[in-house]
């Protein structure tokens, strides 16, 4: 995919006016509610390819933004893509109002809590010719893209072992809606890691979670201490998600190994990539080095390649609908929900 150069402001302004309105993806948004709903919505007004027509929140008051309903939303034929970032237990219900009205659909993660609804989804999409993406924020980081590109090429040898870690401290608010899934913890943010692992590596044979609530002082039931293994032929993948990990971001973490070298990306925001090759492999040499990877803000790049793919009517590169779907299934077997 091409990486255009996003502009911020007042220069993101002026190229929105240059820019052909026939070339010009016309995008709205139901909730914005969800954690990530304000800085996707940030990115999208700062794309020139973008015209932003409103935003539907009944729970929040967003200053020069266009109010709308959410039937205004659905039934204005302008409309091509809607972004659906409500909190998690609504995200299914908006998103297929959104695709049965023939819109194209970002969702937020995870985009359902049973394994029929998104087939629902995935089913109403394929009819509708409509393009569903989900919006899983690494699938374009330039470090998780790198490993991929390792593995795909053999450069790192056979794959025999795939570690991540994917931990936050969300305060005592945030943990009843989480709670809401038995899965808690690992189905909200370890599904950023089982959506590396699977597309990576294919969907396991075998998954097994431990998920525990370990925060003491909060007296409710979300799992907030939670692992997963995952078993392929011949590898097995191990991830980690709490809530309770204070300055978290920094130790989040991806590890491949294989049988001529490792590579980790860490933090994996902003992305570090770290190789370890016994052999000379490709582009890399033999022994550690550092990977250079280019600049990265989350959500640019998911929203760069879908206005592109609905313009040229063309399916995203990031994932299939069958990976998106081997993704759900092993999410939901993760959080013990299917």
């Amino acid at each position: 995919m091409h990486r255009r150069h996003l502009i911020a402001g007042a220069v993101a302004a002026t190229a929105a006016a240059q820019t052909p309105t026939e070339r010009r993806v016309k995008i709205a948004f139901l909730g914005t509610s969800h954690s990530h709903g304000e800085g996707k919505l940030a990115v999208v007004r700062a794309n020139p390819i973008y015209e932003l027509a409103g935003v539907w929140e009944p729970d929040a008051n967003h200053t020069n933004v266009k109010t709308l309903s959410r039937e205004e939303i659905l039934q204005d034929p302008s409309i091509q893509v809607i972004a659906v970032e409500s909190n998690v237990s609504e995200l299914a219900k908006h998103a297929r109002a959104a695709l049965q009205a023939g819109k194209h659909v970002h969702v937020e993660k995870p985009p359902t809590s049973t394994l029929a609804e998104f087939q629902d989804l995935q089913k109403i999409a394929a009819s509708q010719k409509r393009i569903l993406q989900v919006g899983y924020m690494w699938r374009y980081n330039p470090g998780v893209v790198r490993i991929f590109e390792l593995v795909k090429q053999g450069w790192l040898g056979d794959v025999f072992l795939v570690r991540a870690m994917m931990n936050t401290h969300i305060e005592a608010k945030i943990r009843p809606d989480w709670a809401r899934f038995k899965g808690g913890d690992m189905f909200e943010q370890g599904s950023h890691l089982i959506d590396f692992m699977v597309r990576l590596m294919g969907k396991p044979t075998k998954v097994m979670s431990v998920l525990r609530k370990h925060g003491r002082e909060f007296h409710d039931n979300l799992a907030d201490n939670t692992a997963v293994i995952l078993e392929w032929p011949g590898a097995l993948g191990v991830l980690t998600a709490t809530a309770l990990q204070q300055n978290a971001r920094l130790h989040r973490f991806m590890e491949v190994q294989g049988t001529n070298g490792t590579a980790v990306l860490r933090p994996i925001e902003d992305p570090v990539l770290a190789l370890d090759l016994v052999n000379a492999a490709g582009p890399y040499s033999k022994g550690a080095q550092r990977v250079q990877l280019p600049s990265y803000r989350r959500y640019e790049a998911d929203f760069e390649e879908l206005a592109e793919c609905v313009l040229q009517n063309k399916p995203l590169s990031s994932a299939t609908p069958e990976q998106d779907l081997a993704v759900h299934q092993t999410l939901l077997r993760a959080s013990e929900m299917l």
